[in-house]
């Protein structure tokens, strides 16, 4: 009897040992899940943090195991019995990445200093080479230090770009994300633009308003130039035509100028920047009550922009949907009667394949048809050439085309690509096929 209830003081007195023993590896499972190591390069990489044996992998549907086979449990996730739920390998996954997010932000910090720094340092150095040789020289060393070419100043047209947000609902938190970024390229590149657009963002609110407010600190109320409304683009195009039809609306330049022969193919003297395609149904046709003073850009529209007109707003749509949705921006310009139009891509340039263009690509390919006057221009600086596009040309050949996009490496091997596509023995005729028959590039926008 004396040794039985030893015995059973003894395994008493274990039990509370051996749970603080199971809890304290539990905790430990869970603070080593949490918190990964970081990398021995100093870089946050996925294959480092992520990648485990797959004898240390746990079965699917159950949750991840510490160093002694104890399930490690989402906080405050339960089923509807009350029990903890398993935390899922997805879920530890995005937990490890937001720490390591977290640990390299200093690090990330440092390194965009330093850069910042050397390229100051630079900037010094070749200041201080110019005033050397200004004095070497005998010159003034601020006419030296002085800018080449024409000093850089506002120079507004009366055109108006809208940036239509109003399909945050079609969209996931990372497009949402990606279309911020696409919105503040559209405002630096309208800035820095020979020419300027008026800007305006339209049906302004939801979660891209509330990272604007927070997490990129509310910068664009600094913004200049930009007008930003909580209503629909057309209550935007009221206000844009408002600016661009007073003191400050801008100066027309010859760009935006019809042409004489564009007055005479008109007859009714209202000169459009559009064309209609052939073969159009006439149920896709404009209404007789539809607003002359906004086009919406799609590239479902049967109308083609030939050149940008004076006093109209170019609608684009702020849609980031890795071409998920179909005609969006069409069905939602037919219900507000208001033009529709699209790029003359097709017409221009020869692709690879179907492009889909970002809402800052197309302010910039407007911005730079404001400046030179020819689409062709336009798309060549901006479509980038890794997109294997290639401006066509009346009468060129070929080799003509390839080099104006900087030949068959730099854009990818347009004609390569397609002879690999097609053969070997009928690949002239299929290429020359596609240059006629280009796919229709959207309008809609995308990340790049």
């Amino acid at each position: 009897m004396s040794c039985d209830t030893h015995a059973a003081a003894m395994g008493d007195r274990i039990r509370p040992e051996a749970a603080t023993h199971v809890e304290a590896s539990a905790l430990e499972a869970i603070d080593s899940s949490s918190n990964p190591a970081p990398p021995t390069n100093g870089k946050r990489k996925a294959e480092t943090e992520l990648d485990r044996d797959t004898d240390e992998r746990p079965a699917s549907g159950a949750g991840a195991e510490g160093e002694d086979g104890v399930a490690v449990q989402a906080e405050g996730d339960t089923n509807p019995e009350g029990a903890v739920k398993p935390m899922s390998k997805n879920e530890l996954k995005r937990l490890r990445k937001q720490q390591a997010y977290k640990e390299f932000k200093e690090d990330r910090k440092a390194k965009r200093k330093d850069r910042r720094h050397a390229r100051q340092d630079r900037k010094r150095t070749e200041r201080e080479v110019k005033i050397a040789e200004a004095l070497a020289a005998g010159v003034d060393p601020k006419l030296a230090l002085r800018p080449e070419g024409e000093p850089w100043r506002a120079r507004p047209v009366p055109v108006a770009f809208i940036l239509d947000c109003d399909f945050e609902r079609y969209m996931r938190d990372p497009e949402i994300v990606s279309l911020s970024s696409q919105v503040v390229r559209s405002y630096a590149q309208n800035r820095k633009a020979k020419y300027q657009a008026h800007l305006l963002v339209s049906s302004w609110g939801g979660k891209m308003k509330t990272r604007f407010e927070t997490v990129m600190q509310s910068t664009h109320k600094n913004w200049k130039g930009v007008s930003i409304v909580d209503e629909d683009f057309c209550e935007a195009a009221k206000k844009a035509h408002t600016i661009m039809t007073g003191p400050e609306g801008g100066e027309l330049i010859d760009v935006l100028k019809p042409s004489q022969s564009e007055f005479e193919k008109s007859g009714s003297g209202v000169v459009r920047g559009d064309i209609l395609d052939e073969n159009t149904p006439a149920s896709e046709l404009e209404p007789e009550d539809i607003d002359q003073s906004i086009v919406y850009l799609s590239s479902e529209s049967p109308y083609t922009l030939t050149r940008l007109e004076s006093n109209v707003s170019y609608v684009i749509g702020g849609l980031v949907d890795r071409n998920r949705e179909k005609g969006l921006c069409y069905k939602r310009a037919r219900e507000h009667k208001v033009r529709t139009a699209k790029l003359p891509i097709g017409e221009y340039m020869a692709m690879q394949s179907r492009y889909v263009l970002t809402t800052n690509q197309v302010v910039e390919i407007m911005a730079q048809w404001l400046e030179c006057g020819d689409w062709g221009e336009a798309f060549l600086n901006i479509i980038p050439k890794r997109k294997g596009g290639a401006l066509k040309q009346q009468g060129g050949s070929q080799a003509d085309t390839e080099s104006l996009n900087g030949g068959v490496d730099e854009a990818e091997g347009f004609s390569m690509a397609i002879e690999t596509a097609v053969g070997e023995s009928d690949d002239k005729t299929e290429a020359t096929q596609k240059a006629d028959n280009p796919s229709v590039i959207s309008a809609r926008h995308e990340a790049s």
